[in-house]
């Protein structure tokens, strides 16, 4: 699946330009499913503050992956890139009881990467997407959405 994240050239030149929230640093490519904030924070500011807010949430930290880590691991480098996966169980169980399918989807995920030491990003798997995909007869998990939104839009600039 090559065209489901943004290649290195479209990522970089930040060109989704199919829904552009200019107030809220947020942008949605509907072909490829994936709402991108930029991020008022550095790279590692940026994902504790997420993951902070996830927990204060009593939203279930899954997992944390460093993938530049793993990378380096291997011998491989990688741009400063986490992969956040997160959920409520009360709210996606009973959704994969009547939609197996969108079990591919869930636990939600976040990605986190640094496009330059002064631009870091922030994707998460659109609701009208994961609709779409699953034949779901509404959007789940809007609210995940304006979750983000909020966190990344308000409160403490750098």
């Amino acid at each position: 699946m090559a065209g489901a994240f943004p290649q290195k050239k479209k990522l970089d030149a930040l060109k989704f330009s199919p829904r552009n929230d200019e107030d809220h640093n947020m942008i949605t490519d509907p072909s490829t499913g994936i709402v991108q904030f930029t991020s008022p924070w550095p790279y590692h500011a940026a994902v504790e503050r997420i993951k902070a807010a996830l927990l204060a949430k009593n939203i279930k930290l899954f997992a944390s992956i460093d993938q530049a880590s793993e990378a380096s691991a291997v011998g491989l480098t990688l741009r400063p890139t986490t992969l956040l996966i997160f959920g409520d169980p009360v709210k996606g169980t009973p959704l994969m009881e009547d939609y197996p399918s969108i079990a591919i989807d869930l636990p939600l995920k976040a990605l986190i990467w640094e496009g330059s030491p002064s631009e870091v990003y922030v994707g998460l798997t659109s609701p009208d997407f994961l609709q779409q995909r699953h034949g779901l007869p509404h959007a789940p998990f809007a609210e995940v959405i304006r979750f983000f939104d909020t966190l990344l839009n308000a409160g403490d600039k750098p």
